[in-house]
């Protein structure tokens, strides 16, 4: 704005515009182009003599006079014999125009317009409380649009794995998963303040292809802790989850896109008892897993001591069976939380998929009898830490048992916020049982949809000691898969995330001295950044040979072992030039059969 002592200046700039204000809805076209310079234009380049024709041709149809001057946040800003005056907005039958207007003293003393800019339009008439929402509408997308490109800037961003579409969540628990009239629905767990004070909701999204999500409204709000989703005695999609504040609760689906939803008035389904009781004060409401059984109703309530409850009605009245395990099995305490329960038939044997808090993500195989587990065997998910977690599954159409978990940015639950955003899943992971009754693990085949330029090379030879680096094959988002056999080697495998000096990498492998299927990040991102090596339990069988599926996926890799052993890494490297990919072999030579190589296009839309 002009100095103190510039204060008439600004003045006779502000008496211009006013002229121009007055002629414009007044429609006074000769009193309008008073106000332009000859030398005027604006930025496509129109000159005085096409505005003259365009402002006739408007005031023949009456077009001027029904436009409003809005110059309400307008303001001067002046230099020597130039001013700019902005913005200056004009409401006519067709929308609205916002302009900055440059003028200039010309040699008679009179300010006149020598440039103008459009900076913002739109088509649409509006009144003044409409222009108000409009403008908050416009404020939002730009955050929004802000906030998309923040996210898809960053390199350690997912592009197929399903991961938050914005903010931070955590947690970030699958939940709620059914396939249900033709769609894989899902719903997580995030935060906002919407309600005046941070509050758990569940978001949603649904896709048939298990890799490419829509997004829905968010329907269950407030509170909204782990749970799952069956079908009731009306089929009907029923969530039972734990309501923050209330215990553990049930909602039934009011419409087949799973929009919305009615929380039961009969909430909590927490069985009442008094002192005295056998089963007062034994078990916590806490992340509960419901199913229906015949005509019964039962829910496992999770924590140190798990229960089960039941009920002949979703509305209760509910009571405590016990005990949710039958026996305790060596190795794992009975005190071990269980959280994130999810407990379903494969095969012959039941599955009892949950987490503690201590261990991550873990399972029991057994058998559900007499309103109680039996627990036969007991394997966990996540060893050296417990980022991977917070298990979900449900079954499809195909009869395939499908589950996600919560990827953690690092452990004991670390986030990385800086980019906008914090909260990935896994792939989906398709569990079967095998022919030794123990638990198979994959990758469902519809991810062969995102492969393309695919790599192939066969039958060749990794002498001991060394690392091969494989022309053709680099990026930070692949797909490998290895088949891959040594009788010598101590250790064989892959490095992903390769720098050409080697300092930067990622090292996956097969221990064969200690049996274990290992992700060594130690070199894998700077300091900052997780430092471990995870090993899972695997050994091969005689005369076995390795096959392994590695997925990279910018800040994920993801490895599955002879579909018996799955290990999962969040990586953070550093540099843009760590892509490389190479195999190597340690105390003995070993032979690759095939190594096959595909980019991986990404679902998720940013």
């Amino acid at each position: 704005m002009s100095a103190p002592n510039d204060k008439s200046v600004e003045a006779e700039v502000l008496a211009t515009m006013r002229e121009y204000g007055t002629a414009m809805e007044a429609g006074d076209v000769n009193a309008l182009l008073a106000c332009y310079s000859e030398d005027w234009e604006d930025n496509h380049g129109t000159r005085k003599d096409s505005l003259k024709d365009r402002y006739q041709g408007v005031s023949g149809k009456g077009g001027i006079k029904e436009t409003e001057v809005d110059e309400s946040e307008a303001g001067v800003v002046v230099y020597g014999d130039s001013a700019t005056y902005t913005p200056v907005t004009l409401w006519s039958p067709s929308g609205s125009i916002t302009y900055t207007h440059k003028l200039k003293k010309e040699a008679d003393g009179v300010w006149r317009l020598i440039h103008t800019e459009a900076i913002d339009w739109g088509t649409i008439p509006l009144d003044a409380e409409e222009r108000i929402r409009k403008a908050e509408n416009d404020a939002s997308a730009l955050t929004a649009r802000h906030l998309r490109e923040q996210i898809l800037n960053d390199p350690s961003r997912p592009g197929y794995h399903f991961g938050s579409p914005e903010g931070i969540a955590s947690p970030f628990d699958p939940n709620g998963a059914i396939y249900w009239k033709g769609r894989y629905h899902l719903f997580y767990i995030f935060q906002d303040k919407r309600s005046g004070k941070k509050s758990d909701h569940w978001g949603h999204v649904s896709s048939t292809d298990l890799l490419h999500w829509r997004h829905h409204p968010t329907g269950l709000l407030e509170g909204m802790y782990s749970g799952n989703c069956f079908i009731n005695k009306d089929g009907v999609p029923t969530i039972c989850y734990h309501q923050v504040g209330q215990g553990n609760a049930m909602a039934v689906a009011l419409d087949d896109d799973l929009n919305e939803w009615k929380k039961l008035d009969s909430n909590p389904i927490t069985p009442k008892t008094q002192q005295g009781d056998a089963h007062h004060g034994v078990y916590r409401s806490w992340d509960p897993f419901g199913w229906l059984e015949g005509d019964t109703y039962y829910a496992i309530f999770g924590g140190e001591r798990p229960g089960i409850v039941k009920s002949p009605t979703l509305g209760g009245q509910w009571q405590y069976v016990g005990d949710l395990f039958a026996h305790g099995l060596e190795g794992v305490s009975l005190n071990e939380d269980v959280s994130c329960a999810d407990l379903f038939k494969l095969g012959d044997k039941d599955v009892l998929l949950c987490i503690s808090h201590r261990l991550g993500c873990r399972y029991y195989l057994g058998e559900w009898k007499n309103e109680q587990f039996y627990p036969e065997s007991h394997a966990q998910m996540s060893w050296v830490d417990h980022s991977f977690f917070a298990p979900e599954s449900l079954e499809d159409d195909k009869g395939r048992r499908i589950m996600w978990a919560w990827l953690l940015d690092g452990p004991e639950f670390g986030i990385r916020w800086e980019n906008g955003w914090s909260g990935a899943m896994s792939l989906p992971r398709v569990l079967s049982l095998g022919d030794d009754g123990q638990l198979r693990m994959d990758v469902p085949e519809e991810i062969e949809a995102l492969r393309y330029g695919a790599f192939k090379k066969e039958d060749f030879a990794l002498q001991s000691d060394t690392d091969m680096v494989i022309d053709g094959i680099g990026g930070n988002s692949l797909e490998l898969s290895i088949d891959i056999d040594s009788s010598e080697a101590s250790e064989y495998g892959v490095k992903v995330y390769v720098s050409p000096d080697g300092l930067e990498e990622t090292t996956i492998f097969y221990d064969a001295v200690e049996g274990k299927l290992k992700v060594d990040t130690r070199k894998s991102g700077p300091a900052d950044t997780p430092k471990s090596v995870e090993a899972g339990p695997f050994e091969l069988k005689e005369g076995e040979r390795l096959k392994l599926r590695v997925f990279v996926d910018k800040s994920v890799v993801e490895v599955f072992a002879n579909s018996r052993q799955a290990v999962m890494r969040r990586v953070y490297p550093s540099r843009p030039d760590s892509l490389g990919v190479s195999l190597f072999s340690t105390g003995g030579t070993t032979q690759v059969l095939r190594l096959e190589a595909w980019n991986m296009s990404p679902s998720m839309p940013y």
